[in-house]
């Protein structure tokens, strides 16, 4: 984060509406796409992108300048994605016919990719979206998620293996 993001913070923390949409045009749209890739739903995506961004905005009171903000705003878009996942698993489950998402957005990934990613549980999902298509550390994705190392690792582990599972079936 640079100095221009500190004082953007600093004056939206004192109520500058210029600066809120400044660090809205900077980070809004690598919130969506994290949000989309963990549900695979643009509609929703775009929902909980901005229910995150709000709850940030609750929240920048509280926010410690010398912290990078994106993290932070990702951290909370991706676990909003992953409730809103786990939810969606359950409605589906209890037999809802309504389930099929909306369309993607204009950003996509390859064919066998996001269907294999669609399929693994959501934490294990965001790992690998915040680690692999966002570019994360997982020592990033750790502090972010509040998570011990060890569990972003074999979260990350798993998925991965589960996804190279479901490539080679759908070859």
């Amino acid at each position: 984060m640079g100095a221009e993001e500190r004082k953007l913070i600093g004056e939206a923390q004192r109520g500058s509406r210029d600066a809120l949409a400044e660090l809205y045009a900077m980070h809004w749209p690598r919130a969506h796409r994290a949000a989309y890739l963990v549900v695979h739903d643009a509609g929703a995506a775009e929902d909980i992108a901005q229910d995150a961004f709000l709850a940030a905005l609750d929240a920048l009171d509280r926010f410690d300048r010398r912290r990078p903000f994106g993290p932070w705003l990702h951290r909370i878009a991706i676990n909003r994605a992953i409730d809103w996942a786990r939810r969606e698993a359950l409605r589906r489950n209890a037999g809802d016919p309504d389930d099929e998402p909306a369309a993607p957005p204009q950003e996509q990934l390859s064919g066998e990719l996001m269907p294999a990613l669609a399929q693994l549980a959501p934490e294990q999902r965001a790992v690998v979206v915040l680690r692999h298509l966002l570019e994360y550390t997982p020592g990033e994705i750790a502090r972010m998620l509040e998570l011990p190392r060890g569990t972003v690792n074999s979260r990350l582990r798993r998925g991965l293996d589960q996804l190279r599972d479901l490539i080679e079936v759908e070859r």
